[in-house]
């Protein structure tokens, strides 16, 4: 009953005019950005919280949380239409889905990408508001050592999911963290890592390291490759699958559906790792696996339904326990610092019209997503051939007026542009700069909690392993990096990421 109340609420907070018009913008940028390849929620989401600040943060995070799972959907039409996957997790969607385009089904992979898409993130965002209360009260029992222990192993998570180099995964998360002390120590009152730069005491601001490294670094990388795309279908017909095709798409977007829920929850999980892996169970269990790769229906199906799914139950730890599942959520997380919000399960209880009107609005971006998609989808596909010489000379100008608006401050346009060419210069090194983005968030809280738990237990560290669960989550910790070590996993990774 208390569910179907604090739904209500949610509705209410969510259907209000101001609330629908920011969820039909998110969703429609996401779309957009999702569609135009080299951008992606990151980049966007980055750019957009500095513009955030002037809303509510409920309309803030109400828009931004759109932009995510909008651009799952719209990643999909360039990848069925053009064969280039506008998102990370619609790499998969390509392999089947332009091969149907290719034999006159264009229409009716778009159909199966938006329906398996509008199920999934229904049934995530089913579960996010069910399991989100009863986490964010076991939360409420965490102490500073349990919360310690708990960053511990999502910031060992996101190395072990990390692609390429288990050494640079690990340099990256030490590299966030070290940014994250930047200025003055609030116990101490003494400064670290300033080097006598006035600018630098109240450290770098969250905002212009995310712009920089995936705005500006991401821009550098793709104007080096821009490429000239056509259109495979040039009329789009057939949007309405029949019922064969409805009958062959059920199971797997049933499948793709609870992987993606499962791996959106952990750390350094999230969209694209779920759309490969429900591809590749897809691949062995589906009765017409000879299809795969020959335009099969259920390779759209299956991966669509997983990365939407995902992109929604991974705002489960983000709200329940302050706690990033991936980059978009710490950039999430920084919006809501950004608005004066601590993350943590606290928001549910101090904040119920956020948390609740963020879940609802969930409901109704995924209806504005399939009125979006299907009918529009001629649209999106003419936004690829936009070329990136005069999109990205916009983006520019928008990145440096957003960091200025900080603090009204040079120094942080000039710190966006070092951090840009940091971020170019990890991405030519097959750096992934996502872990670094988590060790810059969780970085002062960790700090926090540890201090806190060393002054209760008089400075004695053993309050870690004494506790049953900060113990628990502790040996997690050592287990995944022992695994991760091992010479047959460790080869395996790095030949993934060679491919």
């Amino acid at each position: 009953m208390d569910t179907f109340a604090h739904l209500m609420l949610g509705f209410e907070t969510a259907l209000s005019l101001s609330n629908l018009l920011y969820c039909l913008l998110g969703v429609f940028l996401g779309t957009a950005i999702g569609v135009l390849p080299g951008l992606g929620p990151i980049t966007t989401i980055s750019m957009l919280l500095p513009a955030t600040m002037s809303l509510s943060p409920v309309s803030a995070l109400i828009m931004l949380a759109g932009i995510y799972y909008g651009a799952q959907y719209g990643g999909s039409t360039t990848a069925i239409l053009v064969n280039l996957p506008g998102e990370a997790s619609s790499l998969v969607t390509a392999i089947d889905g332009y091969e149907m385009a290719r034999n006159g089904h264009a229409g009716k992979a778009l159909a199966t990408a938006a329906i398996g898409s509008f199920f999934a993130g229904t049934i995530a965002t089913v579960l996010l508001a069910v399991f989100a209360p009863p986490l964010s009260q076991l939360a409420l029992t965490f102490g500073p050592a349990e919360y310690f222990s708990l960053m511990v192993l999502g910031l060992v998570a996101s190395v072990v999911m990390a692609q390429g180099s288990l050494l640079r995964a690990i340099g990256m998360i030490v590299l966030g963290l070290l940014l994250g002390m930047t200025g003055i120590d609030v116990n101490s009152g003494t400064q670290r890592f300033t080097f006598g730069i006035p600018e630098l005491t109240d450290g770098i601001n969250f905002v212009v390291i995310a712009m920089g490294m995936f705005g500006i670094g991401e821009i550098i990388r793709n104007l080096e490759q821009e490429e000239t795309r056509t259109l495979t279908a040039k009329k789009i017909e057939g949007l309405l699958p029949t019922k064969a095709d409805l009958k062959r798409i059920i199971a797997p977007v049933l499948r793709g559906t609870m992987l993606g829920s499962m791996l959106g929850v952990l750390p350094g999980g999230g969209a694209a790792l779920s759309s490969f892996a429900a591809y590749s169970i897809e691949k062995k269990v589906s009765p017409n696996s000879a299809q795969f790769g020959k335009g099969a229906i259920e390779g759209v199906a299956a991966p669509e339904s997983a990365n939407n799914a995902a992109a929604q139950t991974s705002f489960i730890p983000m709200l329940t326990l302050g706690i990033p599942s991936n980059s978009v959520m710490a950039l999430m997380i920084g919006a809501m610092i950004v608005q004066g919000i601590q993350p943590g399960p606290s928001v549910i209880n101090e904040q119920p019209a956020l948390f609740w009107g963020l879940i609802a609005s969930m409901w109704i971006g995924n209806l504005f997503l399939v009125v979006l998609n299907l009918p529009l989808v001629g649209m999106w596909a003419r936004m690829v051939s936009v070329p990136y010489h005069l999109l990205y000379p916009a983006i520019l100008v928008f990145c440096s007026i957003g960091v200025f608006s900080l603090s009204n401050s040079e120094f942080d346009i000039y710190m966006m542009a070092l951090f840009g060419l940091i971020g170019y210069i990890f991405i030519k090194l097959d750096m992934e700069p996502a872990p670094m983005l988590l060790g810059l968030i969780l970085g002062p809280m960790m700090e926090e909690h540890l201090r806190r738990a060393l002054l209760l237990s008089d400075s004695d560290p053993m309050i870690f392993v004494e506790r049953p669960v900060s113990a628990l989550m502790l040996a997690m910790a050592v287990l995944a990096i022992i695994m991760v070590l091992l010479p047959a996993l460790r080869k395996k990774r790095e030949e993934a990421f060679a491919e």
